[in-house]
């Protein structure tokens, strides 16, 4: 179990053990693969980051995280596995995220994307992300450096 501060100064947990924070949780975050690049979205507020949402009613967290990809760079999944679940203790509430790690077998066009500007191809993930103003605050803590670590160990990149 790892514990920090966030971006916005909250404290944050962070494990790659089995749904150590909640068994259902309401968010999902996928740090997605494509034809050996990283893929990730342009969100229209926050900037670059991988895609992720919220689990809506009916739905599991697992099919949220398809979902999101889909609607945020019109990915479509061919693999996802669970890889983590992390915890931000927020001033106003406490949220919950399953971490995926997801390759995707193709790109579509799609007319719009939900709330992002569409896919965004990477080779590598810069270092200095945490000071460039075009990635997310979501990109910008020890969330991203762990699970990318954590990914490349498990799938051996």
């Amino acid at each position: 179990m790892y514990r920090f501060i966030d971006y916005y100064h909250n404290e944050v947990q962070l494990s790659f053990e089995d749904h150590p924070f909640a068994a259902n949780p309401k968010h999902v975050w996928v740090v997605c693969r494509y034809e050996d690049k990283w893929l990730l979205t342009k969100h229209s507020d926050r900037g670059f980051e991988f895609p992720g949402g919220k689990v809506e009613l009916n739905e599991t967290a697992n099919e949220a995280a398809i979902r999101e990809v889909k609607e945020e760079t019109g990915g479509i999944v061919k693999t996802i596995e669970y890889i983590g679940q992390y915890k931000v203790m927020g001033k106003e509430k406490i949220i919950v995220k399953n971490i995926y790690y997801a390759t995707i077998s193709e790109l579509i066009e799609q007319e719009g994307y939900y709330e992002t500007y569409g896919p965004v191809l990477m080779e590598e993930i810069p270092e200095g992300v945490k000071k460039d103003r075009r990635y997310s605050f979501i990109m910008k803590d020890e969330v991203l450096k762990r699970s990318l670590k954590e990914v490349k160990k498990r799938f051996k990149m």
